[in-house]
């Protein structure tokens, strides 16, 4: 495998791989209106400095046009990506014995 120079080690627990959800902060549509808020999507693309991810609904760059293929590049250190925060569900209610 070819080795990157680095001016510091990555750290293993910010490292995304290929396949792993985030949450970005941009411009995309929602129930048909365009809004600017934190999105789901899937990184398909992972480098030393950038990583690629893909979404599910139309997104924007912040000039105004439209992402035709979805996909949006980020730095690895962006501060408008995180995490996926946890939905609240149904599921995670009590349910009372029937």
């Amino acid at each position: 495998m070819t080795q990157f120079p680095f001016m510091k080690a990555p750290e293993p627990e910010d490292n995304l791989d290929v396949g792993d959800l985030v949450e970005v902060y941009c411009d995309h549509e929602k129930n048909g209106t365009r809004i600017r808020g934190w999105l789901r999507g899937i990184v398909v693309q992972v480098d030393p400095k950038m990583l690629a991810v893909q979404f599910r609904t139309n997104v924007y760059l912040t000039d105004g046009w439209m992402v035709p293929d979805h996909i949006l590049w980020f730095p690895q250190n962006s501060k408008h990506m995180r995490q996926p925060q946890r939905r609240s569900s149904k599921a995670s209610i009590p349910h009372s014995d029937l």
